[in-house]
Parts: structure tokens; sequence; C-alpha cells
């Protein structure tokens, strides 16, 4: 949710020409090995900034930065600027990480201690605008023991640690005297990753190439660019028409490539999730029952079937059912006749139009969703059309996030949100009432004493049943006091000329198409033979 939506034509328009001026697929040398050496991917959005102090990258897989650690293809952590995995002390309370030795950034200067530490407590430091920053709150101290190793001081054992020092590191000698919330560094940025941005014009591209300092070898891949297309039609016409070799697309889009054979899908599963944030500010979806009744009117299996094409899960909660931390009593089927008895006990009687009503008050709000993003409208107007079921008046209407963001706090939004690698990752910023309001940390305002005391306990504890019980505990809780409706969970399609090796995908977060896809390794890609 911290991306930046571009919908207008003449982005579109202007991105069209830019693109085709920039490279046609394979940089238009009419080669083989030319043919592969310069990629051209469309993605619906772009981030607000690249500075990894601001949040950019945060879970990794940028290609401009490293982190001290990185995921592998099973999202298994490995050792990246550190040389190995951390020493873990004092009961889980020190991490002791050792640099790789010859590591330099893009300009060339070489990377040390201090900008690891610079890194962390700039993000850190309350001055920052950095809404990630409570997920570092286990953080007391990061200091330098001489060029090459860092030592992290915990408050309190945090099982999860190593996975969040994959936080890409920045070069204090260039970002420590900018102001981090507004220096140049946020869109020109210097990180010792495969890649060198060399251009970005806001709403249409971001150009990169290979960096010529690069410590882990020298990519197959020279250069790529991002092509920001917000409109998914609109992607898999450029796509068709051979301006792009890749695009994230929708499933009905993807299913039209199906016998391209010069072309080939690529599935991942994702803890992705849509989901109809319910203020608890708001005069109707503040009652509980009425969070109640949606929760059981929603036919999710049907979203899954008719918007996804299949590719997804029904979603009963913020993790995926196939998640390790899923609790499994919590499923629940489509109740219209148990949506209105909840109604009706809690005093909402059906009115003019099959509308309810409860002191004058009628069951009806806005739902948002952000414009040219086909699969949130049709879960929208699904959702809409189940609620009316059950006496629910739910009138749907697309906006920009410009518009949306401002009014997240009274208003439902059909929103996209989860995170990879531990529930601690996307369950506390979702759920915990000390982050209500706090940008897209906990949107619907969700307050439940219970819940936060749970997500403390599994951030807090280092024993793996404690954790598990909290978060079946959090998870059982939704159910009885929904904050949130929660839909489907999303298989993220990406199509592609089929004209390298080494493409593979990983489990993905909410966040996709920019950092996550096959293009996750892009410097690992090799053209074929």
């Amino acid at each position: 949710m911290t991306t930046r939506r571009i919908r207008s034509a003449a982005a579109v328009a202007a991105f069209t020409a830019g693109v085709t001026a920039c490279s046609a697929p394979g940089g238009g040398t009419g080669d083989d090995a030319g043919a592969a050496d310069s990629v051209v991917i469309a993605v619906a959005s772009e981030p607000d900034t690249l500075s990894p102090l601001l949040g950019y990258g945060k879970d990794g897989n940028s290609k401009i930065f490293d982190g001290l650690l990185a995921r592998d293809a099973d999202l298994k952590l490995k050792p990246a600027l550190a040389g190995a995995l951390p020493e873990v002390g004092d009961g889980g309370r020190t991490y002791t990480f050792r640099l790789r030795d010859g590591v330099k950034f893009s300009d060339g200067e070489p990377l040390t201690a201090d900008d690891v530490v610079y890194t962390y407590r700039t993000v850190l430091d309350a001055r920052t605008n950095n809404t990630a920053r409570s997920e570092l709150d286990a953080v007391k101290d990061v200091r330098a023991d001489g060029d090459d190793t860092v030592v992290f001081t915990l408050k309190y054992p945090y099982a999860p640690f190593a996975a969040r020092t994959v936080l890409p590191i920045v070069p204090e000698h260039v970002a420590g005297g900018q102001d981090p919330n507004t220096g140049e560094f946020n869109t020109r940025p210097v990180g010792t990753g495969p890649y060198v941005l060399t251009d970005w014009r806001k709403g249409e591209k971001l150009t990169f190439k290979a960096n010529p300092h690069y410590w882990g070898g020298e990519p197959a891949v020279k250069s790529f660019t991002m092509a920001i297309i917000a409109d998914d039609d609109v992607r898999a016409t450029r796509l068709r028409s051979g301006d792009l070799d890749g695009a994230v697309l929708p499933p009905n889009l993807a299913a039209t490539f199906e016998n391209d054979k010069a072309k080939r899908t690529y599935e991942a599963k994702s803890y992705d999730f849509r989901a109809v944030t319910l203020p608890t500010a708001h005069k109707v979806t503040g009652d509980r029952a009425i969070r109640q009744a949606l929760d059981a009117a929603v036919d999710r299996r049907a979203m899954v079937d008719k918007i996804l094409d299949g590719a997804g899960r029904p979603a009963y909660g913020p993790l995926p059912v196939d998640d390790p931390w899923y609790a499994r009593d919590i499923e629940r089927p489509h109740d219209l006749a148990e949506a209105r008895r909840i109604l009706d006990e809690a005093g909402w009687k059906t009115g003019p139009g099959g509308i309810r009503a409860k002191g004058g008050q009628r069951a009806a709000f806005t739902l948002y969703y952000p414009s040219g993003d086909k699969v949130r409208q049709d879960h929208a107007l699904a959702y809409a059309s189940d609620a009316k079921k059950a006496g629910i008046d739910v009138e749907v209407e697309s906006a920009t996030w410009e518009v949306i963001e401002p009014r997240m706090a009274t208003s439902a939004v059909l929103a996209g949100l989860g995170s990879v690698g531990d529930p601690d990752f996307g369950l506390y910023t979702l759920l915990h009432s000390s982050l209500a309001g706090d940008g897209f940390n906990n949107m619907a305002g969700y307050d439940n004493p219970a819940v936060d005391k749970a997500l403390d306990t599994g951030r807090r504890s280092q024993d793996a049943k404690a954790r598990g019980a909290a978060y079946a505990q959090i998870q059982r809780a939704l159910v009885t006091d929904p904050g949130y409706t929660f839909l489907t969970h999303i298989d993220h399609l990406y199509v592609l000329a089929d004209r390298w090796d080494g493409l593979t995908t990983q489990l993905e977060p909410h966040e996709h198409g920019f950092a996550s896809g096959p293009w996750w390794n892009i410097e690992d890609w090799r053209p074929k033979k």
C-alpha cells in the first residue's frame, strides 16, 4: 500500500512514446545475445521513494541495494553484505554481523560498519518519516565494532529479528548530509546492489544499468526498464504487440496468452489478501453486528472462482489457509441466513428497498477502491452485491489514492495487504491499536485489547508454542470482532517472453510487480542457448 498508482491517460500515453524510444524487447539488436541483455517490464505502480530510510526495499529484493542478509527462492535467509549468518548471544538479545570483504557502493566507495549503523539509526529516528519503524521496535542499540563488524542489542528477544536485516544499507557519505525525508537521495540513490538507477520519469518508467562495482558478479542482463502502466488492459496490449518483454497481469488477461508459444506464464503464491476495511469511527461500520453480518454474507469462494478464475484462495483472515501459523478452526461458510439473524438481533430492521435501519440510521456506507484496478473493482462490486442481500447498502466508488487516503479513518476501502516471513510482520501493523491511523497501518482503526496483548506476546516470545497460541487467538478474535472483511488471497501472475533461463518466483507479499515477480533475481538470468 505504500506504492503510488498512476492512472491518467496522459501518463500512459507519455509512457507509450517513451518506452518505444528507450528500448524495444531485447534492445532492438536483432541477435540472440543482444536480445537478452536489455529487458522492458511493465508493472502497475512505482514506489514513492527509492530510499530505504523511508521504507523502500525493507522486505528485500531491491535491485539497487543489499541488506546484511537476503532471501533465496524458498525465502530462506542467506548472507548478503554480511559474510555469514549472524552470531546470536545473550539469550537472543545480541546479533553480531561481520561484513563481507571488498564490497563497494556504486560510486566506488567501500562499505563499512558505519554505513550499517547510520542506516538503522536513521530509520529508528522518530524524525524520519518511515511508517515501518515499528517493525524494528526490538532494537535497543546498533553499533560498529571496527570497520567490519556490527552489533545489534535488542530490548527483548525477538524471534524473527534476523529476517528484518534484509533492510537495505545506504551510504552515510552520500545520504548522511541530507534530510532523509526530502533529500535527493530519495530519487537518486547509491547502493551496493546489482543495478544502478539511471533515469526515473515519474509515472512513466525507471531505467537501470548493471553496477560495475557489484560484489556478486556481472549480470547477463545489462540493463532493464520498469515501465509504469496502471491499466491492466494496456499492459496486456503492449505485451502482445511486442513493446514489452514481460508484465504483471490479472488472471483473466494472463489467460489470453496461454496459446502464445513465445511467452511463458509464471504463477506465484502469495500472502497478498484483498479485504474491506471497516473503520470503527464510522457510524455504521463501527457497529460490531454490521461487521459480523458482512463477514457471514460474503461469498469468498465465488470471488475466487469468478473474479480470480481460480488463481487464489478464500481468505478467512490475514494468513492464507496453507500458512503454518494459520488457525484451522476459523474457516466459515457463506451464510446469508446467519447474516440476517445477526442484524435482526442487533435491532437493524428491514426498511424501504430492503435496506435495514436502526435508530433512524440506514445501514449504508461508501466503499472506495483505487481507480484502474479491475480486480479490486470486481471484489468491491461482488462485496456490495452480497451485502445488499443481507440488507446493507454499500455504494462502490473509485478514486485515486490521493482522494482515498484522507478518508481512510472513516470510510471503507478495498485494501490489499500481506507480508511474508513471520506472522508478526503482517499482523502487528494491521491490527495493533497503537498504529491506528498511521498511514496504511491499521487502516480500520482496530482496537481490541486482547488482540494487542496477543500481538505483543507473539512479538516478544521465543517459544514457538506460545507464539502459535497467540496468533491463533488473534485469528479467532477477528471472527467474533472483525475490523476487516477478509475476502481472498491472490496468486500473482506474470507473462514474459520465453528467452531466459534462471527465472523463478518466490512466495510473495502484497507488494509485487516492482520488487517481486520472476525478476526478483534478474541479475541471475541467463539467455537461452
